[in-house]
């Protein structure tokens, strides 16, 4: 068996990124744990999934370009729900940004949205029988 166990997202601040993940997208915070004085191993991870982020603080100028623009302004990650109308409303309460207004593809309903940075996510209610297109 083979599985992506987490991804890495580069954040500004481990702290506001956390309140981000957790209050606003309602993700569950699996681990911070300091590892030195800058650094913190902080995982969160989406109620049911087995599939972590883990939120990396910009060590270098480099690592700092490329926050909020992990996939150079393409839709970044998928998140996959069970109930797209009310996470949704969930999502807008919170002042999540979306690019346009929710459509029914082939394969379910979709929005896409930005994190805090502006990275782009997909979310989707996947069409019951559907194949995986995201």
């Amino acid at each position: 068996m083979q599985q992506i166990a987490q991804l890495t997202i580069v954040v500004r601040d481990y702290d506001e990124a956390i309140e981000f993940y957790t209050e606003k997208l309602g993700f569950r915070l699996l681990e911070d744990t300091k590892t030195s004085e800058t650094k913190r191993w902080v995982r969160v991870v989406p109620p049911g999934s087995t599939c972590a982020l883990l939120l990396a603080k910009a060590a270098t100028p480099e690592q700092e370009s490329s926050i909020g623009n992990q996939s150079g302004g393409r839709v970044f990650l998928f998140l996959h729900i069970d109930d797209f109308d009310q996470y949704y409303t969930r999502l807008q309460s919170h002042g999540i940004v979306f690019e346009g207004e929710p459509r029914e593809e082939e394969y379910g309903k979709v929005v896409v949205f930005a994190d805090l940075y502006g990275n782009k996510w997909d979310l989707v209610e996947p069409r019951v029988n559907s194949s995986d297109r995201s």
